[in-house]
């Protein structure tokens, strides 16, 4: 599928650049880089980004900002109403200097989306005030830790195991399943995971389902639900939960509504 391109980002005249597409489920745009940073938010659908070394599952609620020259990879989990916001490098430099996932409040939001219909076609004294009051709002807002390490592209074996488990983080799958798939012995997998992640399978799987649930918590779908996407009861969901992020999802949902 051939991708829209993006706006000039030669033109340094203006401080910003929008840019509003629609993506279908299944898409993934290959890994690019810009000279430009980037927030990409999605007002609809569930994506995963990917850097060099790590994946970034963002719901509606959230959003990533990526400063400029991170080569990045998106994976479209659900249709995609996307929003996206470049910042000249001057002002990307006003930002943090790593990846984030940001968690996008009411405010913050119309103001993504007014920018972007907007663009910078309106008086020019309101589109700047817009800018800056956006800049504010991205730099007070909360950041996410829920951030999946990836393996370098040494062995596509084990990169495309964990493409697998992300598209699937069911316990039902085993991990010999998984490594049958990959066509690799499950000896050679689980010393891959060592060495390249530093963890072992199943820590790094329910990393994946920490971060899926999450996304699916703040769109609004109920614990037991989750849980049984993912192979769980939903008591022993709800005790992972609780013991890897220290709060019961339902008050999680709560907290993060």
């Amino acid at each position: 599928m051939a991708l829209a391109a993006p706006p000039d980002l030669t033109d340094t005249d203006v401080p910003v650049q929008p840019l509003a597409r629609t993506y279908p489920r299944g898409l993934f745009i290959e890994p690019h880089e810009h000279v430009w940073g980037q927030l990409l938010y999605a007002m609809s659908g569930v994506m995963w980004v990917e850097t060099p070394h790590e994946a970034l599952v963002v719901p509606p609620q959230r959003a990533v900002w990526l400063p400029p020259g991170v080569p990045h990879g998106i994976r479209v989990v659900s249709d995609l109403q996307m929003r996206n916001i470049y910042l000249r490098p001057a002002l990307a430099a006003t930002l943090d200097a790593t990846v984030q996932v940001i968690e996008v409040g009411g405010l913050l939001r119309e103001l993504i989306v007014g920018l972007v219909a907007q663009g910078d076609d309106g008086e020019v004294e309101y589109y700047e005030a817009l800018v800056g009051l956006a800049l504010l709002e991205l730099r007070r807002a909360r950041r996410s830790q829920l951030k999946i390490p990836l393996p370098d592209e040494s062995d596509r074996r084990l990169m495309n195991l964990c493409h697998a488990v992300m598209a699937a983080p069911s316990l039902e799958i085993p991990f010999e399943q998984h490594a049958e798939n990959a066509g690799a012995s499950v000896r050679t997998l689980a010393r891959l995971f060592k060495d390249s992640l530093g963890m072992g399978f199943a820590e790094w799987r329910r990393q994946v389902q920490l971060a899926t649930a999450v996304a699916a918590l703040i769109q609004g779908v109920a614990v037991s639900v989750i849980a049984r996407d993912l192979g769980y009861s939903p008591s022993s969901f709800s005790d992972m939960f609780r013991r890897e992020l220290g709060v019961a999802p339902s008050q999680f949902a709560v907290e993060h509504d």
